[in-house]
C-alpha cells in the first residue's frame, strides 16, 4: 500500500467503503425482502386452503402446499438475491471509477505544486516563486518553500560573489609572482642547479594557481553570460579540435569529429564545455590512440559524446569527478597541470543550459562522456 500513489490509495479505500456499504445494504434489503415474500406466500397458501388454519409463515419445502406457488416464490427469491449481488458489484465498480477520477481532479493542485517544485534548479532560484494559489492545506507549505528558495538563492549568490572576489584578489599577486620569477630566471641563467630547480617549481605552481584562479572566475561569472546564440555544434567542435591539435600531436593522438546539431545557448560557454572535455580526453588517453567527438540529436535533445582511450574511471568515482577540486589521481593530475575544476566547470555550463553531463561508459579501454542538452527555441 505504501508504494501506491495517493490517488490509488483514495480510490481503493473508497471502493472498499462502497463495497462494504453495498453489502450491508444488500443483506438488510435481502432479509426484509425474504420476509415479505414469505408473507405473500403465506397469503396465497391461505386462499388455496381455506379449510385449514391460516399459516403464520410460508415454507416452500412444505410438500402439502401448491407446487406452482412454491416454484414461483423460490425463483423470485433466487432472482432477487442474484440481482442484489449484481447491483452491489456494479455500484462498487462504479464507485471505484468515480473515486479515481474525482480524486484525480481533487489532487490536481498537488500535481501542479509538485511540477513547480521539480523546475527548481541551482541556476534558476531567483526566477522561481511557487504560486500560493493552492488549497488551504498547501498554502503554508508553498510559503515555506518560497522562503527556503530565497535563503538558498542568497547562499548561492554569496558563494559566487566570494569566489569571484577571491579570484579577482588572487589574480594580481599571482601575475606579479610569475613576472618576478620569470625576470629572475632570465637575469640569472647560470644559477645553481638547486636554485634553477626551485625557480622551475615556483613557476609551475604559480602557473597552475593562475589557471585555477581563471577557472574560478569563469565559474563565478557563468550566470551573467547570456545564452541566446544560435550555435552549430559541429563547426564549434571542429574549432576546438583545431585549437587542441598541438597538444594531441605531442602525444601522437588522432582527433575525429562527426555529426552536428543546432542549439540555442552561449557560444563562449559551449566552446569551453567541449574544450574541457576534449582536453581532458587527450591528457588521459594513451599515446598513439584516438579521441572521437560525435554529435547527434532527436526531436527534443542534442547529444555530445567525447570518447577517449584512457585507463577508465572506477564506478564509485563517476559522479564525484564533477565535484570541484576532486581529482581521481592527484599525482597524475599535478603532472598534467590539472586543478580538479575542468569537469566541474563542464557540469556548471551544462546545468546552465538545462542539460546534464555524465560518464556514459567507462572501462580499461576508454571512457565516453555524454553531454545532453535540450533543444530550445529563441525567445
Amino acid at each position: 500500500m505504501k508504494r501506491l500513489s495517493l490517488q490509488w490509495r483514495i480510490t481503493i479505500m473508497t471502493a472498499l467503503l462502497t463495497c462494504a456499504a453495498c453489502m450491508l445494504t444488500n443483506c438488510l434489503v435481502g432479509y426484509t425482502g425474504m420476509r415479505y415474500m414469505d408473507a405473500i406466500g403465506s397469503g396465497i397458501s391461505a386462499l388455496s386452503t381455506a379449510d385449514e388454519d391460516t399459516p403464520q409463515a410460508f415454507d416452500p419445502t412444505n410438500v402439502a402446499l401448491d407446487d406452482e406457488v412454491t416454484v414461483v416464490v423460490n425463483n423470485a427469491q433466487e432472482s432477487f438475491g442474484a440481482t442484489a449481488w449484481c447491483i452491489t458489484a456494479g455500484v462498487t465498480l462504479l464507485g471505484g471509477v468515480l473515486a479515481y477520477f474525482v480524486s484525480g481532479r481533487a489532487l490536481k493542485p498537488l500535481r501542479a505544486f509538485a511540477a513547480q517544485v521539480e523546475r527548481v534548479q541551482p541556476d534558476n532560484l531567483s526566477e522561481i516563486n511557487l504560486s500560493e494559489d493552492v488549497p488551504t492545506e498547501l498554502q503554508r507549505c508553498s510559503a515555506s518553500f518560497n522562503d527556503m528558495i530565497g535563503r538558498l538563492d542568497e547562499g548561492f549568490s554569496a558563494q559566487r560573489q566570494f569566489t569571484g572576489n577571491a579570484a579577482h584578489e588572487l589574480r594580481t599577486p599571482l601575475a606579479l609572482m610569475q613576472a618576478q620569477i620569470e625576470l629572475f630566471a632570465s637575469e640569472h641563467p647560470t644559477s645553481q642547479p638547486q636554485t634553477a630547480e626551485l625557480l622551475g617549481l615556483l613557476q609551475e605552481q604559480t602557473e597552475r594557481m593562475s589557471r585555477m584562479t581563471k577557472v574560478l572566475l569563469e565559474m563565478s561569472e557563468l550566470h551573467s553570460v547570456p545564452c541566446e546564440d544560435d550555435i552549430e555544434l559541429g563547426p564549434l567542435s571542429e574549432e576546438v579540435l583545431t585549437d587542441l591539435a598541438p597538444l594531441a600531436e605531442h602525444k601522437d593522438i588522432v582527433l575525429n569529429c562527426s555529426g552536428g546539431a543546432l542549439i540555442i545557448g552561449s557560444d563562449t560557454l559551449l566552446y569551453r564545455l567541449v574544450f574541457n572535455l576534449v582536453e581532458n580526453a587527450i591528457r588521459y588517453s594513451r599515446p598513439g590512440s584516438t579521441v572521437n567527438v560525435s554529435i547527434c540529436d532527436n526531436d527534443s535533445h542534442v547529444f555530445l559524446r567525447v570518447e577517449d582511450q584512457g585507463p577508465g574511471i572506477p564506478k564509485q568515482y563517476r559522479e564525484s569527478i564533477f565535484q570541484p577540486f576532486f581529482r581521481l589521481d592527484k599525482s597524475r593530475s599535478r603532472a598534467y597541470g590539472g586543478a580538479g575544476l575542468g569537469l566541474a566547470l563542464v557540469w556548471e555550463i551544462a546545468a546552465l543550459h538545462g542539460g546534464t553531463v555524465e560518464v556514459e561508459a567507462s572501462s580499461e579501454n576508454g571512457t565516453t562522456m555524454l553531454t545532453t542538452l535540450p533543444k530550445r527555441t529563441a525567445a
